[in-house]
């Protein structure tokens, strides 16, 4: 059996674009506050033929493999994450040396031509222990895919904390074969479909906006195989190279369903180009008041006019053709959730805009993949 002395010896030559990218994914799971001085390290785990990063907030945790390092000894070290990610950032070498000796007593050496650097050393058992993933265990979704599910909806959470539950994404994995995303801050709803397989029991969680963002991060190979395992408290995410884990938000998510306006209440549905509401917005917000920030759409036969005005004097108006020869609707807007949505879709997106009446909300579809409903302003 190895003594702690060879456990916490380490040495290795890394290839330095790839630890540095590995060392900045693991870093974004890191607590934003001073939660316990031991998880501002990044542990890196090295064994013959594999090497391993692992980062925690003590909610969302990172298992992460390396590519591109030689093992000359195995062992493990805690890398204090922002001075590492400095020193591979600035250093000029395609290569660097990273070696810890216990035996001698000194602390975590990083070396590459003329750089040399010396780095506390903390005792690694002293980090948290991360849960595991099976490579063949959990439901399936592709990556592609589901980075663009991610992106079209945790822009919808909630950043006030009073509204814990819509802090977070709402998952539902259905064994039909649907996968369901869904966010919202109570004046804005964004809603992804997607395809999911090996589902054996529809499941549903509230995965944090923050475990969103990483798991985002760590989507790299759009063909890769994402694995996914909801649990009563966690979930957890494999991808081709990482296992990111997350403790889930607690409570009850908004009945969502209840406030998407039925089929038979529309008045009219309105082909829009994404890219051509997205400029037009731009243009007209540009002399929204700041304290209404209120955007007025008016839909008539044949054009969009789009109209703001400034409490101290000016205004805008910006019109665009339309496909639309029903009655005319005018709707007020935040701008600003109009354009967090437009931005997350290709600018030749096909858009339908439902609309009852200018006091209910307005549902802005793509195909059956995505739908975003915002409030009007009164």
């Amino acid at each position: 059996m190895a003594s702690d002395e060879d456990r916490h010896s380490m040495k290795l030559i890394c290839q330095r674009e790839s630890l540095l990218q590995g060392c900045q994914l693991a870093s974004s799971v890191l607590p934003t506050k001073d939660i316990k001085p031991v998880l501002a390290n990044i542990k890196i785990v090295a064994e013959p033929g594999r090497v391993t990063l692992q980062a925690t907030d003590l909610e969302l945790g990172l298992r992460l493999d390396v590519a591109g390092v030689n093992v000359l000894q195995a062992g493990q070290a805690l890398l204090p994450a922002s001075r590492i990610v400095s020193i591979l950032r600035e250093a000029r070498v395609p290569e660097l040396e990273i070696e810890c000796d216990r035996v001698a007593g000194s602390g975590i050496a990083v070396s590459g031509g003329s750089l040399e650097y010396e780095l506390p050393f903390e005792d690694p058992d002293q980090f948290p222990d991360l849960p595991d993933l099976d490579a063949d265990g959990g439901s399936i979704l592709t990556a592609g895919p589901l980075r663009e599910m991610i992106r079209r909806t945790t822009f919808a959470c909630a950043s006030e904390t009073a509204r814990f539950t819509m802090t977070g994404v709402h998952w539902s994995l259905e064994s039909d074969g649907n996968a369901r995303l869904v966010a919202t801050d109570g004046r804005r709803l964004a809603m992804a479909t997607g395809s999911v397989s090996g589902v054996k029991a529809n499941g549903t969680a509230i995965i944090p906006s923050k475990a969103m963002h990483a798991l985002e991060r760590n989507l790299l190979d759009d063909e890769e195989e994402i694995r996914v395992v909801l649990r009563p408290s966690e979930a957890l995410f494999r991808t081709g190279r990482s296992v990111l884990s997350t403790r889930l938000v607690e409570g009850r998510f908004p009945d969502y369903k209840a406030v998407i306006p039925k089929r038979e209440k529309i008045t009219a549905k309105i082909p829009l180009q994404a890219g051509a509401l997205f400029s037009a917005v731009r243009q007209a917000a540009i002399m929204v008041d700041d304290e209404t920030r209120k955007l007025v759409l008016n839909f008539n036969p044949g054009k969009l006019s789009l109209q703001a005005a400034h409490g101290t004097g000016g205004k805008s108006k910006v019109e665009l053709p339309i496909e639309h020869q029903g009655a005319s609707v005018s709707i007020a807007f935040n701008p600003q959730y109009l354009l967090d949505m437009l931005k997350q879709l290709p600018a030749d997106a096909p858009l339908e805009v439902d609309l009852i009446d200018g006091n209910h909300p307005a549902l802005f579809r793509l195909g059956e993949s995505f739908l975003y409903l915002v409030m009007p302003l009164s």
